[in-house]
């Protein structure tokens, strides 16, 4: 680095007397190619001013104590800049790096957490979950059971990034894990507290919703761990009523048992489960209400359910000017026959 700055130190005082003595741009031109070495070589800013200096002095010996001063001034007011701007390029670099892992952990997320929508007979069904940022910290999971039935889980980790999204790749594979006999809803939130509780960081808790659906009896049954309620559209009165359901989140004691309910679906009845991203959507400062979520889903119940879907989070999209300000997550059940 040193051996740069004194190669220069000629050049630069004879580009300097050049410029001082004609204001010539071919000087200039000569300064911005030294400057593109010492980018090159990481001169610090310092290190130009001294090599300013220096070449000053020889050209002007006599210059006064004034100037001199002044230079002495700049020279120290660049190391604070320079031990500053060494700083920033530091936590710049963390940044990038930063940066690259969560993209490789928003992969993996992707990857572990994909899950297809299987065919039920008798039943349409849509699903979409966004991330408010590269994490997401919703999660659905479907479930197809040798019978014909649908399992389904809806989450929601209160706490965001990394930590959420391994939390969430446990509850999944804890899911998979159990067998297909004990996968009555509320078996299944008591067994996935205990693992949350025992495995999770006390400050990290879930919400959940598991539910199970059997084209047999037309019925859903579900059981609820302090997840959003969902909502039950009755077709043939066209209206919506809120699923009342209770149960302790996800992780906050070890020996929790979660209730179990019951609802028989009509030809054209809608069950909706959703997250807080959803009904927690805000315009500017406005919270949205939950009746302006079913009013879409309303406007748009003669489509299919993945569309419905798609149709209400391009509406909150919109709503929220494209920057959402939580993961929105939706899924939509429909009795087609």
């Amino acid at each position: 680095m040193r051996k740069v700055i004194d190669s220069n130190i000629e050049n630069y005082k004879n580009l300097l007397k050049s410029y001082i003595e004609t204001q010539d741009e071919r000087s200039l031109y000569g300064v911005e190619m030294m400057s593109k070495s010492f980018l090159k070589n990481n001169i610090l800013p310092e290190e130009i001013v001294n090599l300013h200096i220096q070449a000053l002095e020889d050209l002007y010996p006599d210059l006064s104590e004034e100037i001199k001063h002044s230079m002495n001034f700049l020279l120290e007011a660049m190391i604070s800049y320079g031990l500053k701007h060494q700083e920033i390029q530091t936590l710049r670099e963390q940044q990038i790096a930063l940066k690259s892992e969560i993209s490789v952990a928003a992969s993996m997320q992707d990857t572990f957490l994909k899950t297809d929508i299987p065919t039920i007979e008798g039943l349409d069904i849509g699903a979409i979950s966004a991330p408010a940022h590269q994490m997401n910290g919703d999660y659905y999971h479907f479930v197809k059971g040798k019978n014909g039935t649908l399992g389904m889980a809806i989450a929601d980790v209160i706490g965001k990034g990394i930590p959420a999204a391994l939390s969430m790749s446990m509850i999944k594979y804890a899911i998979d894990s159990y067998p297909e006999e004990s996968m009555e809803p509320n078996v299944i939130l008591e067994n996935l507290n205990r693992v949350v509780e025992r495995n999770v960081d006390p400050n990290m808790f879930i919400t959940m919703i598991y539910a199970q659906y059997s084209p047999a009896y037309n019925k859903l049954r579900f059981s609820s761990a302090g997840h959003e309620p969902g909502f039950h559209y009755y077709a043939k009165d066209n209206r919506f009523e809120e699923l009342k359901t209770k149960g302790l989140a996800l992780g906050v004691l070890a020996d929790v048992e979660y209730q179990e309910y019951e609802l028989k679906m009509e030809k054209g009845d809608m069950v909706i489960f959703l997250t807080d991203g959803v009904t927690e959507s805000r315009e500017e400062d406005r919270f949205v209400e939950v009746e302006e979520v079913l009013d879409v889903i309303r406007k748009y119940k003669t489509y299919s359910a993945q569309e419905i879907v798609n149709h209400v989070y391009k509406y909150f999209e919109r709503l929220q000017d494209f920057q959402l300000r939580d993961d929105f997550t939706m899924i939509i059940l429909r009795k087609e026959v």
